[in-house]
C-alpha cells in the first residue's frame, strides 16, 4: 500500500447490528461512521432502532467506541500489510 492517504472498509458491526465504514488515515488514525451515529449523534429515533433490534436479538446493542477491536485489528492488519511491503 505505497502512497495511500486513506483507505475505506465497510463490515457487519454486530455490537449494533448495522453495516459501519471504517477510515484509516496514513498517520493510522481511525475514524468509522458508527461513533458519529450512534454514539456523538444518537437520537430518539436511532435510540428506538437499538431497543428494538436489542429485544429481538435477546442482548444489549451498543456502540464499542473507537477503541473497539474491530477497528483496531483492521488498522493492525493494514499495519502489518504496510510493513511486508519491500519498498
Amino acid at each position: 500500500m505505497v502512497n495511500w492517504q486513506v483507505t475505506v472498509t465497510t463490515i457487519y458491526c454486530d455490537a449494533v447490528d448495522d453495516d459501519v465504514m471504517i477510515v484509516v488515515k496514513k498517520d493510522w488514525t481511525t475514524t468509522y461512521t458508527g461513533h458519529r451515529k450512534y454514539i456523538e449523534g444518537l437520537d430518539k429515533e436511532t435510540a428506538k432502532m437499538l431497543k428494538r433490534k436489542a429485544k429481538r436479538m435477546g442482548r444489549n446493542l451498543r456502540c464499542e467506541g473507537p477503541l473497539d477491536y474491530r477497528i483496531t485489528n483492521y488498522r493492525d492488519r493494514l499495519i502489518a500489510q504496510d510493513k511486508a511491503v519491500p519498498l
